[in-house]
């Protein structure tokens, strides 16, 4: 596990350099983690989203964010007691965890040994030229058949790690488990299942660099003087940068890039999502989009705090939460709506539920805090904690034929 060490009342000196490589560790350091002392209610934590620090979880009081030194001055200014927390070592059994040749090594050996049902596609091509496979997975996988299809999405952000193992227990689910688990075979028989397992290989690829983490969580897009890297996850296309849940400054954590899907992964996973529209329809009807840290299952929408609102009704609300709740009560998560603890704007769930009616989800995984390892716990835990989401995966795939039917509506709405 990571050994933490607060450091402090920090005093927050600039690490900016104008000609500072982007592999330098000046470049590196920019952003940093910080424990935020006092967040006691949403309004809490709205003010600091609204600095553009990246909120990564919030327990008993204090806030763990990651964020420029500015960025952290300014929440101090705010009357926040802010300290900084230095990580030094890593995992001991890093070698549980797929690099990017790793991970696509282990899709093409699923795809060999589950042809019938396997297919590695593509999305198309990351920034730095890495393919980011797509997954299909079905009984007559080489069809496109008319039955509900439903999406899981992962590694948005780099250093998110384990989403990328999430994903890869998922393709192992459902290959291996075909023909000899009657639930398992059911839904590969009337689904038709995509699996994106990183859409985000030059962010994750250049987090671990050189054998040790730089705690990375953007993509690896130049932008001028030395900074790269745009927030996936508020790159989207639907209220994008409209409520201050992302920022303007190309330095920040959660920097929304000069316009909606400008950052090509983000294209590239909207381009395939339109092209499941077929005969004015979206086949896709159900999705979860895998992160940490934090054990959250969150839905729409991130850039209000209101519970209903335009594209939201009171029914279609009540369906997200009772489908949420059932997820959470499954791995002991807990569930909430994305703007919950904070405001984010340009997400994908708000994007894929407000302008293609998908139910959308976000499941934020282990661990709660950075104690525990926070974005890099030990690959000791990959196999229980991947597998802790293996109900909620499978109820999120059998509901997706007719949502409503979670609170009882299926007859009027199915």
């Amino acid at each position: 596990m990571l050994a933490l060490t607060v450091v402090g009342a920090v005093t927050l000196v600039s690490a900016t350099s104008a000609g500072a490589s982007p592999t330098s560790p000046i470049y590196a350091q920019k952003s940093a983690s910080y424990v935020v002392v006092g967040v006691l209610d949403q309004g809490d934590s709205v003010r600091i989203g609204r600095t553009g620090a990246a909120i990564d979880s919030v327990e008993d009081g204090r806030a763990n964010i990651t964020a420029t030194p500015a960025e952290a001055r300014k929440i101090e200014r705010l009357g926040y007691r802010v300290t900084r927390v230095r990580t030094e070592g890593f995992p001991l059994a890093d070698s549980a965890y797929h690099d990017y040749a790793e991970m696509n090594a282990e899709l093409d050996k699923v795809v060999k040994a589950h042809p019938a049902i396997v297919r590695k596609l593509s999305l198309g091509k990351s920034y730095e030229g890495r393919d980011m496979p797509l997954i299909k997975i079905s009984d007559n996988v080489a069809v496109d058949e008319d039955e509900p299809e439903i999406l899981y999405g992962a590694h948005q952000h780099a250093r998110e790690h384990i989403t990328v193992e999430m994903a890869l227990y998922l393709v192992h689910l459902f290959a291996d488990n075909y023909g000899k688990d009657a639930r398992i075979t059911r839904l590969v028989n009337s689904r038709e299942i995509w699996i994106v397992p990183d859409l985000n290989p030059d962010g994750g690829e250049f987090d671990i660099a050189g054998g040790h983490y730089h705690n990375w969580r953007k993509n690896r897009q130049p932008l001028g003087q030395g900074y790269y890297g745009v927030d996936l996850n508020r790159n989207w296309g639907y209220k994008f940068g409209c409520c201050q849940g992302s920022s303007s400054n190309v330095a920040s954590e959660i920097y929304h890039g000069p316009s909606a899907f400008w950052a090509p992964e983000t294209q590239r996973l909207r381009d395939f999502v339109l092209s499941r529209r077929i005969g004015g329809k979206q086949q896709i009807t159900a999705a979860i989009d895998f992160h940490s840290y934090s054990e959250l299952v969150l839905w729409p929408f991130g850039y209000t705090q209101d519970a209903t609102a335009p594209g939201l009704n009171a029914d279609q609300q009540r369906t997200f939460a009772a489908l949420g709740a059932l997820m959470a009560k499954s791995n002991g998560y807990t569930p909430e709506q994305s703007s919950s603890l904070y405001i984010t704007d340009g997400s994908v769930i708000d994007w894929l539920w407000a302008t293609q009616g998908i139910w959308a989800f976000t499941i934020e995984m282990y661990p709660t805090s950075p104690e525990n390892g926070g974005f890099y716990p030990p690959g000791s835990v990959l196999a229980a904690q991947t597998a802790r989401n293996k109900e909620a995966s499978l109820l999120l795939a059998e509901y997706g034929e007719c949502t409503f039917r979670v609170i009882g509506k299926q007859e009027q709405y199915c």
